[in-house]
């Protein structure tokens, strides 16, 4: 049976499993996720391999751009990916790449510019079942109200810091703006981030 390579990788806001078949990157997914496993086994599956605990000339490339787009400004990936899932989910992951760093789209425009206004529920779950974060920017999809609804990486504290942050650079609101509209429990995490990292 073939083999996908696997080792993690310490983000500054969670810890991200980096999976690689062949010469391309197949994971790069938050490690305490809801659907890990479900994700796991679709991709063994969908690629007839088990994971194999070591590194990769790939997945070594994976974290130098990662710590590039997290400690150096970065907004920019180029890394050989293969995509793991349905037609339709491919679909949508491929579309992801489409939206710039510091932008966002709403599931139903998202929707609309696939072709079915009225697909934002496949479009939803298609999404969460992403397994390559970051790279593939579904966290660059939001609700209506901005809120940070579907996003299979959590609420933990400096991930909330990272997407508030995507939130406050890809829209025209004030800071205040944003704290009275977004989830209090998310902007109070932020800033309570924000004030650590300062220090």
């Amino acid at each position: 049976m073939k083999k996908i390579a696997i080792i993690h990788y310490k983000s500054l806001v969670g810890e991200l499993i980096l999976g690689s078949h062949g010469d391309d990157l197949c994971i790069a997914d938050w490690l305490h996720r809801s659907m890990r496993s479900a994700i796991d086994a679709r991709i063994k599956t969908g690629l007839n391999a088990e994971f194999v605990e070591q590194s990769s000339p790939v997945l070594q490339e994976t974290i130098r751009q990662l710590d590039a787009y997290f400690y150096e400004g970065s907004t920019e990936f180029d890394i050989p990916i293969q995509l793991v899932g349905t037609s339709f989910q491919q679909k949508v992951w491929t579309a992801l790449n489409a939206i710039p760093y510091g932008k966002t789209e709403t599931y139903q425009g998202f929707s609309k510019k696939l072709g079915n206004e009225k697909a934002t529920r496949a479009v939803a779950t298609a999404n969460g079942a992403n397994a390559i974060s970051i790279i593939i920017p579904y966290h660059r999809i939001i609700g209506s109200d901005v809120s940070l609804v579907g996003y299979a990486g959590g609420y933990r504290l400096r991930r909330s810091y990272w997407l508030w942050k995507t939130r406050i650079e890809s829209t025209s609101w004030s800071c205040f703006e944003m704290l009275v509209e977004i989830k209090p429990n998310i902007c109070i995490n932020a800033l309570f981030i924000f004030l650590n990292m300062l220090y």
